[in-house]
C-alpha cells in the first residue's frame, strides 16, 4: 500500500518560484517555475508553459510545454508540445514532437527490448 501512495505523489514547483539543487522523487513532478539542477522522477515529469529547467531531467514519461536547457532522459515517452523549446540532448524510447516545437541537440532512441529477432551468427 505504501508503494501505491508514493507513486501517486506530485511534487510541484509553482510559477514565480525559483529552485536550485537536486530533486529525487518516487512520484511525479511538475515544473511551472524555474528550476536549476537535476531532477529524477520515478514516474512522470511535466514542464508547464511557464516552466524552465537548466539541468537534467529523468523520468519514465516526460511532457514539455516550456523550456529546457540540458539533457532529458525518458525511459518510455517524451512529448515536446507546440510551444516547447529544448536545447540539449534527448534519450527516449518514444518521441513525439508537435508542430511548432523547437529542438536543438542530439536524440538517441533505443527500445528497451528489441522488436525484431536478432539474426543468428554465421561461423
Amino acid at each position: 500500500m505504501a508503494d501505491k501512495q508514493q507513486s501517486s505523489e506530485l511534487t510541484l514547483i509553482a510559477s514565480n518560484t525559483t529552485f536550485e539543487g537536486k530533486i529525487k522523487t518516487e512520484g511525479s513532478i511538475r515544473i511551472d517555475g524555474k528550476f536549476v539542477g537535476d531532477i529524477n522522477a520515478k514516474t512522470n515529469a511535466a514542464v508547464g508553459l511557464t516552466g524552465s529547467i537548466d539541468g537534467t531531467l529523468t523520468a519514465r514519461n516526460i511532457t514539455v510545454a516550456g523550456k529546457i536547457s540540458g539533457s532529458v532522459t525518458a525511459a518510455e515517452k517524451l512529448v515536446l508540445e507546440a510551444k516547447s523549446v529544448m536545447h540539449g540532448d534527448i534519450r527516449a524510447a518514444k518521441l513525439v514532437v508537435d508542430e511548432g516545437a523547437m529542438f536543438d541537440g542530439k536524440c538517441d532512441m533505443k527500445q528497451s527490448t528489441p522488436s525484431t529477432p536478432s539474426m543468428p551468427k554465421k561461423d
